[in-house]
């Protein structure tokens, strides 16, 4: 399979303000270490950081460049939840490791943050909190189960009637919803940069442009092809996640047949005025709300706010989506005006649906134990910030022998997605079956 580094993206905003990513190397010839990564993304690049604090020798080979995929391209929103499931959701699915992970989440916004102020990585971060409005009043109940749900395991989160919600966010749109203050917002790119950086002074190996082509365990040993080399190791992570399989399709099949990457589109409007910006999201909080059609948004650091949607057919660009994303923002933030947009992108979200018939239900992350000390993780369902970042702890610790009963890591076998090639082509047409739930009340 020829690797897309040819794919040309729309440029981005955080591409246009973010530092400069680290000068690397593409690998060539024969390596040994002890802790060999695939993908420098957010879970990669926190293993790596993770790894090298305990002195263990760590390589990442990375496809492209890091942030090139997911970790590069997202709204940079840091949410502490998973998308459509509660704690309790977690237990009954996963048990005693289920609450580990519940833990994982519940802290992984404050780590995440306290990582980016301990390296002072220049990532413009905004701790501000996170807020999930609801967008009818029958969804008020899932609110307040939501915020009973996490209280009752230590999450700092609060309930919010509407006229919270409305002086919190600018807008009388919605219908009450939570917040939790430890979310927030990071540019997702420069994050990726500064990680690299810091996982580069610990003293990692980055190995760019340098897709893996396989990975097989042997007397004791992993190894890693590439088409220029080899990294051989004691331990593996892959950390792909939605591009796993989009480089070389034999590198993990049954691990890249459980993900739908479903390309999401972002955008970020002209700068809008200081006098107008204090009166849209004024706390410069996070959101994203209820609707399964996701409505989201968040300030950068030059006043542009970056939003985003989803479209069946999108065109060239997302030309087709601009007016359809700039007459839901004046609609819920009249003041605004007339609205443009200096970038529009895309990317892929790593989506693991646990029934086909059922799109509108997200999908849970999949943990999987590849073998002796080899691990993966994919299935962000559009929530991979801030957990990732902790996952990339948690496999760390893993790679080195802590008993995986005492991590966050709810081990599961692979599953691949039936159908997968044709869902993932018409996985867009479940558009209007999300407006048609969205507008049903509940």
């Amino acid at each position: 399979m020829t690797a897309p580094l040819s794919v040309t993206w729309p440029p981005s905003l955080w591409a246009a303000t973010a530092q400069p990513g680290p000068v690397l190397g593409a690998l060539d010839g024969d390596v040994q270490t002890d802790v060999v990564v695939i993908g420098a993304g957010f879970t990669g690049l926190s293993t790596a950081i993770h790894l090298r604090e305990s002195g263990v020798g760590v390589t990442i080979v990375e496809a492209a460049e890091p942030g090139w995929g997911a970790s590069g391209r997202n709204n940079g929103q840091v949410i502490p939840t998973l998308a459509g499931h509660d704690p309790s959701a977690m237990v009954k699915r996963h048990g005693e490791a289920g609450e580990r992970l519940n833990a994982v989440l519940r802290d992984s916004a404050q780590y995440l943050f306290d990582l980016v102020r301990k390296h002072d990585i220049p990532a413009e971060a905004e701790q501000a909190g996170w807020i999930q409005p609801v967008h009818s009043p029958g969804r008020f109940k899932l609110a307040e189960k939501r915020v009973r749900e996490w209280s009752a395991i230590g999450a700092p989160v609060e309930l919010l009637d509407r006229a919270a919600t409305a002086e919190m966010l600018g807008s009388d749109a919605w219908f009450g919803g939570f917040w939790n203050p430890s979310g927030g917002h990071i540019n997702p790119l420069a994050l990726t940069r500064g990680l690299a950086e810091v996982a580069l002074k610990l003293g990692t190996t980055i190995y760019a442009r340098s897709p893996a082509i396989s990975m097989s365990h042997a007397n004791g040993r992993w190894t890693v092809k590439t088409a220029r080399g080899s990294v051989t190791a004691r331990a593996l992570v892959l950390a792909t996640n939605a591009y796993t399989g989009e480089f070389e399709r034999e590198l993990a099949p049954e691990i890249a047949g459980e993900v739908i990457p479903v390309l999401s589109w972002q955008m970020a409007t002209k700068p809008v005025s200081d006098n107008i910006a204090k009166t849209v999201i004024p706390g410069r909080q996070a959101m994203s709300d209820t609707h399964r059609e996701l409505y989201f948004a968040r300030w950068d650091a030059r006043n542009r706010l970056v939003t985003g949607g989803a479209a069946v057919l999108p065109g060239d660009g997302g030309v087709n989506l601009r007016p359809q994303i700039a007459a839901r923002l004046k609609q819920l933030w009249p003041q605004l005006g007339d609205v443009a947009f200096d970038y529009v992108w895309s990317g892929y979200v790593g989506m693991t649906p646990d029934n086909l018939l059922q799109p509108q239900v997200p999908g849970y992350p999949r943990i999987h134990r590849l073998g002796p000390d080899g691990f993966a993780w994919v299935g962000c369902n559009g929530r991979a910030v801030a957990l990732s970042i902790s996952l990339g702890r948690e496999l760390a610790r893993a790679t080195q022998g802590t008993a995986i009963e005492t991590l966050g890591l709810p081990l599961s076998e692979p599953k691949p997605q039936p159908f997968r090639a044709i869902v993932r082509r018409i996985a867009p047409l479940a558009l209007p079956l999300y407006r048609r739930l969205d507008a049903t009340e509940i």
